[in-house]
């Protein structure tokens, strides 16, 4: 039943005040300090054909082009911490979006296992942004390249189909393509955390050097090869690592025999206080909203494990077989379909236990979608990673919003908006993941691109999930269970690749 809100307490409304209070002064803080590391540095983007590519460089730079290239599902955002450090060492670097991603509208396509078929178009593409680049800015001498991950590869195989480039940089790196006497030039920059690939980058620095170890560089003749450690980094937080731009700066220097050196801000940090901030604001504001009681009972135990798991079984056996291929985005239709079975048993399930739909807030569901999708997409978008979708994957967000909006939609009714007890909540979100790893069972190698969403849709639950928790205290769970459907759909449309077979 729903009844007017009681009286809040002063020391209730002093928290919200003050957690307001210092949630916008971080926000704030974050805001200049990622700010400042853009000042003076010329942003400009345009295309090379239909590759979308973005300029960094100071006002009379006479550094030498640098070519930026990211990693799979990735764009030139995510490269843009070592893009400003290197525009800010008086470098022109050019960032680019890889076919089938970010802003790029052409889908990837070619044989993904064969070194002839995807790598190579990605490999062509490389060398025709590093052609552009070179008629573009006129610079003599060489053109470095640095690249993340999938990149690694693209831009060393780049490199040895062009005597025009010279130093290689490679964040979390891996290629076959690497000898004991090329690339020449090779930085190579892992973080602490990502074991496999520091074993890659020593056994390349030890074949130039059997006895070399982390944090040296090995020369032979010609070859000059480093490999160094980022600290307290991952996958990603490599990207902004203070100490790997810092090396990537000294690295190229010293091929370019360029003095001095540049003090590299700490944007890392920064960047995770802005988005803690942001989604500790949604709290206070949230009661902002006309807020009424909405009572219900949890499901007993018994009804809430059928809820859970009945889906997270069936949904897989049901999905798996089908074999789906509508969409052209690596697994993406897969994924849709796994969510609109999930979604349509689990809500079939919870009306047949008597579960209500509710009262449906619009004004709850449209604040969650402007704070927790305008806002938080325009900043991700111009700090992190590309978060604003072209014409093209329009209608592959609307395609993954028909699974989406019933997935979340009975997520939201399972869990009571987040105010189920703690363990249905965590249950709820392991019986899916669990369904995830039945698909991938079933299918691995038609599926493995799902062990990549799986940590999105993590980080989805997370910040979004107590976002919408929030919101669900203004009049219930259906209204932020839709938003949150459409906001589900709209992260997984712009993050993974176009693919076209």
């Amino acid at each position: 039943m729903d009844g007017p809100a009681p009286t809040t307490p002063a020391p209730i409304l002093l928290r919200r005040w003050a957690v307001a209070l210092i949630a916008a002064l971080a926000a704030l803080l974050a805001l200049w300090q990622l700010e400042s590391a853009r000042s003076g540095v010329e942003i400009d983007s345009f295309r090379v054909g239909e590759t979308p590519v973005t300029r960094y460089a100071e006002p009379g730079a006479d550094g030498s082009l640098v070519v930026v290239a990211h990693g799979f599902a990735g764009s030139r955002q995510m490269m843009q911490a070592y893009s400003l450090s290197l525009a800010q060492a008086g470098y022109v670097a050019w960032a680019f979006d890889f076919e089938g991603h970010g802003r790029n509208p052409v889908p990837m396509s070619g044989d993904v296992d064969s070194i002839d078929g995807t790598t190579q178009l990605l490999i062509d593409q490389t060398l025709s942004v590093v052609e552009a680049g070179r008629a573009r800015e006129a610079r003599e001498g060489e053109v470095a390249v640095l690249g993340h991950s999938m990149a690694t590869d693209i831009i060393i195989r780049a490199a040895l189909a062009d005597d025009g480039i010279g130093p290689v940089v490679a964040i979390s790196p891996f290629s076959q393509a690497v000898t004991s006497e090329a690339p020449e030039r090779l930085l190579m920059i892992t973080g602490e955390w990502e074991p496999g690939l520091r074993d890659f980058a020593l056994r390349a620095l030890r074949m130039v050097y059997p006895q070399a170890d982390e944090g040296e560089t090995a020369r032979a003749g010609d070859v000059v090869r480093r490999a160094v450690v980022a600290p307290l980094a991952e996958h990603v937080a490599v990207l902004y690592s203070k100490p790997g731009r810092e090396e990537a700066v000294a690295w190229l220097n010293d091929a370019y025999g360029r003095e001095g050196g540049i003090s590299v801000p700490r944007t890392g940090p920064w960047f995770l206080v802005l988005f803690v901030a942001v989604v500790a604001l949604a709290w206070p504001l949230s009661f902002l909203l006309p807020e009424r009681r909405v009572e219900r009972e949890p499901l007993p135990g018994r009804r809430f494990a059928v809820a859970a798991l009945v889906p997270a079984v069936v949904a897989p056996l049901i999905a798996v077989p089908l074999d789906v291929g509508f969409l052209p985005v690596l697994v993406a239709d897969y994924l849709a379909l796994h969510l609109a079975v999930y979604g349509a048993l689990q809500l079939a399930l919870l009306w047949r236990f008597g579960v209500p739909l509710g009262r449906v807030s619009p004004l709850a569901g449209g604040a969650l979608i402007l704070w927790g999708l305008m806002l938080f997409g325009f900043l991700l978008d111009r700090y992190g990673a590309n978060f604003w979708p072209t014409a093209e994957r329009g209608w592959i967000i609307l395609a993954l919003a028909i699974g989406a909006v019933p997935f979340m939609l009975a997520d939201a009714l399972i869990t009571m908006g987040g105010q189920a007890p703690l363990w249905q909540r965590i249950a709820a979100r392991a019986a899916f993941f669990g369904s995830l790893g039945i698909a991938l069972a079933l299918d691995f190698e038609g599926l493995f691109f799902l062990l990549l969403i799986a940590p999105v849709i993590l980080l989805f639950y997370l910040l979004y999930g107590l976002m919408g928790r929030w919101a669900a205290r203004s009049g219930g769970a259906s209204g932020p269970g839709l938003a949150l459907g459409l906001i589900l759909a709209w992260a997984l449309g712009v993050s993974f690749p176009l693919f076209a077979g």
